[in-house]
């Protein structure tokens, strides 16, 4: 009774019930309609996306009209100088500007996070391994310095376009707005663009890929490290469409993983990994007998095109090995020749060249490509030039197929800036040569894209219109999150944020647990419309907290994308929206009191259109638009509505808390479930709120824990919240290391509130104790004494392969790329490394070669 008469008085509750009462007539509940609500959320979705897609056509098509290709002659006779990244303000001794690294002015920007950007330039980043005067990136930097002007345009007609860019196949890197590029703490630029899967997805179609390396004795030293790199440098070149497995081999085969004999698996983040801890384990011994490996090979992609499995497109295989003395040709006549519907791949590793045509037989006898790898620096040059191979057909073509890349946190240029680690998509097209001479060549310009922050995406679903539980999500035709607010991309580790693990692979499956038959993600994935009911436990407070909800699912597909929107209404708080009008006087008089604050994160209005508004706070912005002063705002009308009404209500508080307050120290925070039922990410607090509190009560993807625990208790009652840190603080228990599996059950334990006094004894192996229990009245509290004779703290797992074995190598239910480019007639299968290569006209040699001296 103590407690609640405490409540009572210092949270204002009867005064509030008291306001409510007197403006109910201007009140009214609307149910919401969330099969209408979710087709309204992704058309908004599908018109910002395609609107980041027009850009990127836009630049696709300068680039592929007139900006690379028609203005390859006219720059060869003169010396040509550009803005490098790295370079760019960096002056000599005497106060000169270094070459590459003219004037270049940088002003901080707040649609870019803060940087320091030029947006009336470009510039050109250049990866450390690549020579930044190189003749064939020269050439490429001159041909696209008209996509200069194409990327200001683009931004001015959409102010919400963040990064633009022009990655070449020759390895430079074009960036709008231009930065100052920051070397890692070697002084080294490590980033390279063709190993961004923007660019990867964007030059090639999905694909199967079989890596097979030779471990025999004479891999030894050097020769096994350079082929272990090879190997890591492939797999990081493939993405969530792409199938892999990799195999070794002596005189007998072994699977790397053995949990994968005999299948492809999805080529994610985790089994990327998981792959490159396992070839580190290599060791080399025996002799090599490649013939058994080839035909393994061989085995796999059929049997994975045969069941429908794996990319359903490209197949090709890898072979790493010093040298083939096998006579192998019956193998490629029993399983590929004629069709050749398998490309092979060959790397030979190391200096000795005596089985070379051995190899590059293979290459150029099964449509593939040749490289000779002979030390570290050479990998990555030579494992591009499979990619190329494999774009032929979509060049030949001139298929620009437009790309989207899952979920990713791109921090490269933001190594400094904690609060830049967002998560992100890429949208992406690829640029082709159109020259007639090198048309059967398929040759690859480059890739142009933008980025687009996914919480950016997120805002056009605002929460307030969801309900306490409810969010939406996005997810991939692979069935990955793009964005889920249960799965955040950044966790703390006590002292600073950091990005999660692997986030771009988790399965919808396992934050939606609760659907245990995949119905959801099944019509998801294939890009269904449709509702689905599910009766869930949400876990809240890092898992600490349970809650049981009846959910109700609404999803559809955004069209042109590869993309999915789901959201969630829970039944109850998430069924019905609240509306009360009054004047726009006297809600701006309540709304700009010091007491009272808004969520920043909260888009009340639109102030990242008009580079004018950008430095506006929400507040300043919500209220220079009500006044009149920034008529051209774009504001939430019904959310201003609602927040201004919240305002006008809850005023008599500060006044009463004020008194309250000089009177004595509060000592504990109150949550009422009315004050919350409509709180729109708006906070009326008094001094007792740590700063802690204050920057964490609303985020634009999350309401506070206490507020989504208060929404579901019984109303006019009160909700007592205990912070865990303040739990931990009170009772310092002993510390005991448990261990993190993956997937582990922990018992819960819940309070049937029908029971006001019961006691029990709870058994933890071979000892038991007692509790009793006993409710507080007109409160979510109970009184727990525990008997703390014996320790039941779970302090073992068990830890099951097989389960991990089959998760890795499911194949569940995905919706594949709609296009796929593996075969052109019309093909040139002879460009396949070593000596064959392009016949080049005797005008292009000699223009090559004045340019060559010009340059010196």
């Amino acid at each position: 009774n103590q407690i609640n008469a405490i409540a009572s008085k210092y949270s204002g509750a009867a005064l509030l019930q008291k306001k409510l009462k007197d403006v109910e007539p201007i009140i009214r509940i609307e149910d919401v309609d969330g099969a209408r609500l979710v087709l309204d959320f992704a058309e908004e979705i599908e018109r910002m996306l395609g609107s980041k897609m027009k850009s990127v056509k836009v630049s696709v098509k300068c680039s592929f009209l007139y900006c690379l290709d028609q203005s390859f002659f006219f720059r060869l006779w003169f010396r040509f100088d550009y803005f490098n990244a790295l370079l760019v303000n960096t002056m000599d001794e005497e106060g000169n500007f270094i070459e590459l690294g003219g004037e270049f002015p940088l002003e901080e920007n707040e649609h870019f996070n803060k940087l320091s950007v030029n947006t009336l330039m470009s510039d050109i980043q250049v990866p450390t391994n690549v020579y930044n005067k190189d003749p064939n990136i020269l050439n490429g930097v001159y041909m696209s310095e008209a996509l200069n002007d194409i990327f200001i345009n683009n931004f001015q007609k959409d102010p919400t376009l963040t990064w633009q860019y022009f990655g070449s196949s020759s390895g430079f890197f074009r960036l709008y707005p231009g930065i100052k590029w920051t070397p890692d703490a070697n002084g080294v630029v490590s980033f390279d663009c063709r190993n961004r899967n923007w660019y990867i997805q964007a030059a090639t179609s999905p694909k199967d890929i079989v890596i097979v390396v030779d471990v025999s004795g004479s891999m030894k030293g050097l020769k096994m490290t350079i082929a272990k790199h090879t190997i890591n440098t492939i797999l990081d070149t493939l993405g969530e469409n792409d199938f892999v497995n990799v195999i070794a081999y002596t005189d007998y085969v072994r699977y790397v993983e053995p949990c994968f004999k005999g299948t492809l698996v999805q080529a994610d983040l985790d089994n990327r990994e998981h792959f490159k801890l396992l070839i580190e384990e290599l060791h080399v011994k025996g002799e090599a007998k490649v013939k058994k490996a080839m035909k393994e090979s061989f085995r796999i992609l059929a049997d994975a095109r045969a069941n429908g499995q794996g990319s359903l497109c490209n197949q090709a295989i890898m072979l790493i090995t010093d040298g083939a003395m096998e006579d192998f040709q019956s193998v490629f006549e029993e399983f590929n020749w004629p069709d050749k519907k398998v490309r092979v791949f060959t790397y030979l590793i190391g200096r000795d060249m005596t089985f070379s045509e051995n190899v590059k037989w293979i290459a150029c006898n099964n449509k593939g490509y040749y490289t000779h790898i002979s030390t570290l620096a050479d990998v990555q040059e030579n494992v591009m030039e499979y990619l190329h191979v494999l774009s032929r057909p979509m060049v030949i073509n001139h298929d620009h197929d437009i790309i989207w890349t899952e979920a990713y946190m791109d921090s490269v240029l933001f190594k400094s800036k904690a609060h830049s680690l967002l998560l992100m998509t890429s949208v992406a097209m690829p640029v082709f040569s159109k020259k007639k001479e090198t048309l059967s060549h398929g040759i690859l310009l480059g890739v142009v894209g933008t980025d687009v922050p996914l919480l950016e995406v997120m805002k056009l679903a605002p929460r307030y219109k969801l309900g306490a539980h409810g969010y939406a999500f996005l997810i991939t035709n692979n069935g990955y999150i793009l964005a889920h607010p249960d799965l955040r991309p950044l966790y703390s580790d006590g002292k600073k944020l950091k990005p999660k693990p692997n986030y771009n692979s988790v399965d919808l499956s396992e934050a939606e647990w609760e659907d245990t038959e995949d119905s959801l993600r099944t019509a998801m994935v294939k890009g269904e419309t449709g509702t689905l009911s599910l009766d869930v436990r949400a876990a809240v407070d890092k898992g600490k907290r349970p809650l049981f909800l009846k959910n109700e699912y609404f999803y559809t597909t955004i069209n042109e994308t590869p993309f999915s929107f789901g959201m969630v209404l829970t039944r109850g708080h998430g069924q019905y929206m609240f509306f009360g009008n009054v004047s726009v006087e006297e809600g701006l008089h309540d709304l700009q009191q010091p007491d009272l604050s808004i969520a920043d994160e909260w888009t009340y209005c639109e102030t990242d259109i008009d580079p004018h508004h950008r430095k506006l706070t929400q507040l300043q912005a919500v209220v220079r638009y009500l006044t009149g002063k920034e008529p051209d705002l774009e504001c939430d009308e019904i959310l201003l509505q609602q927040v201004l009404f919240d305002a006008v209500v809850t005023a008599p508080l500060e006044a009463y808390w004020t008194a309250l307050f000089n009177l004595c120290m509060l000592c504990f925070f109150v949550c009422l479930f009315f004050i919350l039922k409509n709180f729109l990410g708006k906070t009326r607090s008094q001094k007792f709120l740590t700063p802690v509190d204050k920057e964490n009560l609303f985020t634009v993807d999350h309401f506070p824990i206490w507020y989504r625990m208060a929404a579901e208790n019984k109303p006019g009652q009160f909700f007592f919240y205990v912070p865990h840190d303040d739990i931990n603080k009170a009772h310092r228990q002993k510390k005991v290391e448990l261990m993190q599996p993956c997937n582990t059950e922990y018992p819960g334990f819940m309070y049937d509130t029908s029971i006001r006094e019961t006691n029990s004894i709870i058994k933890c192996g071979r000892c038991q104790k007692m509790f009793v229990l006993q409710q507080v009245p007109n409160s979510n509290l109970v009184m727990l004494v525990v008997q703390a004779d014996c320790d039941c703290l779970l302090n073992s797992f068990e830890h099951n392969a097989t389960v991990k074995c089959n998760r890795m190598k499911s194949q569940k239910i995905r919706r594949r790329p709609e296009s796929c480019h593996a075969y052109h007639p019309h093909e040139n299968a002879k460009d396949c490394g070593g000596a064959c290569g392009i016949a080049v006209s005797l005008t292009l040699y000699f223009i090559c070669l004045g340019t060559s001296l010009a340059l010196r």
